[in-house]
């Protein structure tokens, strides 16, 4: 189904649903966590698929970590244990959330009452240096990579790396062309500066930070400086903030002070770069106490409208930034 301009548009400004750009949660879904089920209210993690319809999440993008006990031998087959688990226990609730690989899957979805579902992989680790997984990994419905996590791989160095200047390999390079070639959405969060740096140079599509935080609010490798944010304006990227703790505030980290991030990032960069990146189920049970899990969101549209969002401001960031990027970088 095509989706004219005036269709979208409409979807942008109107819909009043959340699309989050990171979570952690398919950890649960491992044997180790035997006592969480998905489809129903769970005092383990803080996303399931009940707590996601209070909080009025319409489109979901699940990452699959890569652990660093799986790198570098067995960063592929972890990758695919993950998205075998991902797959079989989301098509048991295919009534309430589906996967989504183009644009007009996720407006159908959404517009049947479902939760689109979006699968990432967060650590470049997994391609095993080779664009053939990629190509691979698109086919199997992964629709969005973060090229590193904290360390160096066969792309780039990770933020851990930082010191070392290293900026993305001559694999990186081509990965970046393979992403735009096919439509993948690209993810910065994790990478070195300088690596942030080559992507923006070479990319012909825009890119996310899927979680991150700005760096002038809370001085931390992970957050983004007003540099790196100008650099996304200019790719017509986002930024998903997260509410991990440690990205918010190094002493006493809370909602007012997440919500400086909002207005920093929003006064640097534009409103139209802003939106969620949870990061929740990744933050090892340190979290913010009013944003304790994703059935809480309605707290921060609230703090974001008293600190003078405007609803069409508050919409462009919960929904509408993240979906013009997809739109833009995915095939139709």
């Amino acid at each position: 189904m095509d989706i004219s301009k005036k269709e979208e548009g409409e979807l942008l400004i109107f819909n009043e649903g959340i699309i989050d750009a990171h979570c952690d949660t398919v950890h649960y879904f491992t044997q180790e966590k035997g006592s969480y089920i998905f489809s129903e209210r769970n005092v383990l993690a803080q996303v399931d698929l009940p707590r996601m319809e209070t909080g009025n999440i319409k489109v979901q993008f699940f990452a699959l970590y890569i652990e660093p006990e799986y790198k570098p031998c067995h960063a592929l087959k972890r990758c695919l244990q993950l998205l075998d688990l991902f797959y079989r226990t989301v098509e048991s609730c295919i009534e309430r959330i589906e996967v989504v690989y183009s644009f007009n899957d996720l407006i159908r979805v959404n517009r049947e009452g479902k939760i689109a579902a979006v699968i990432t992989v967060e650590g470049g680790e997994a391609l095993e240096g080779d664009l053939g997984f990629l190509r691979i990994f698109y086919r199997l419905g992964i629709r969005g990579l973060g090229l590193t996590w904290n360390q160096r791989n066969q792309i780039a160095d990770g933020v851990w790396e930082r010191e070392a200047g290293g900026g993305l390999t001559r694999f990186g390079k081509k990965v970046i062309k393979e992403m735009n070639d096919v439509g993948m959405i690209i993810d910065l969060a994790h990478i070195a500066e300088r690596g942030f740096n080559d992507v923006l140079a070479l990319t012909t599509q825009p890119v996310v930070v899927s979680h991150a935080n700005a760096r002038a609010i809370c001085d931390h490798p992970r957050n983004l400086t007003d540099r790196q944010l100008k650099l996304l304006q200019e790719n017509g990227g986002v930024v998903g903030l997260s509410f991990y703790p440690a990205f918010i505030c190094p002493e006493n980290p809370n909602l007012e002070k997440l919500l400086d991030h909002f207005e920093h990032i929003a006064e640097i960069a534009g409103i139209d770069h802003l939106g969620i990146g949870s990061d929740f189920d990744g933050m090892e049970g340190n979290f913010l106490k009013d944003l304790n899990d994703v059935s809480s969101l309605h707290f921060l549209i609230e703090g974001l409208l008293s600190r003078g969002f405007k609803k069409e401001d508050v919409s462009k960031v919960l929904w509408g930034n993240f979906l013009r990027v997809i739109n833009r970088v995915w095939k139709q």
